[in-house]
């Protein structure tokens, strides 16, 4: 299968458990919540996305015919010739409507461990390192085990609680950014201080200014 991805970049990983680690974003173009369109926002499923991932216009992005083609895009965005400690996030949009066992292998073959941030509703295939959900109010939760789980906060009709007993080795609310982010970051904190199997996520991407 070809790959649309909206656009590739060496960043520091800014949110969850991974947070401070270098990092090649892979960011695929295309969400099964969301068009992307602010056009189409109020009807989504998902509608506080911060995210632009809607064409492949973006630094390093385009359309790749193959695998190969794609991690090899990944591999030069990564700085120097070393091969240890490569990561790359793979994102969206939804990653896992195009992330299969060919890119898998590709870019297991170029010694990247592999992460994916997924929204839960398509069921990861073998061979990730690294599995993040992160759940939506209103979509179908099928991905229900991975690494970490990591709950945009406070969305309606998604409770932290009622996800805490799946099969996940971290779990994370994240204040919801927009302009309550203040009020949202309050009540995240006051959630994990009542809560503490949770901790708080936060966008220090944002903080520093970086992509």
């Amino acid at each position: 299968m070809s790959y649309a991805v909206k656009e590739i970049f060496y960043t520091l990983q800014g949110e969850g458990a991974q947070a401070g680690r270098a990092a090649v974003f892979c960011r695929f173009a295309g969400c099964n919540l969301w068009s992307g369109r602010e056009s189409d926002r109020a009807s989504a499923i998902c509608r506080f996305c911060d995210t632009d991932f809607a064409d492949v216009n973006g630094p390093g992005g385009g359309r790749f015919k193959t695998a190969e083609d794609l991690a090899e895009a990944i591999a030069r965005t990564w700085p120097g010739r070393s091969e240890t400690r490569r990561f790359v996030v793979c994102t969206g949009g939804e990653p896992l409507l195009q992330l299969d066992g060919p890119i898998i292998d590709a870019l297991h073959a170029r010694k990247f461990e592999i992460a994916v941030e997924t929204n839960g509703t398509v069921p990861a295939p073998a061979g990730i390192d690294w599995i993040c959900v992160s759940p939506k109010a209103g979509s179908t939760l099928v991905q229900k085990s991975g690494d970490e789980l990591k709950l945009v906060f406070p969305q309606v009709n998604a409770d932290p609680l009622e996800f805490e007993q799946l099969e996940f080795r971290h779990f994370f609310v994240q204040p919801m950014d927009g302009p309550d982010r203040a009020v949202n970051t309050e009540l995240a904190v006051r959630f994990c201080l009542e809560h503490p199997k949770w901790r708080l996520s936060l966008q220090t991407h944002k903080l520093l200014g970086i992509p």
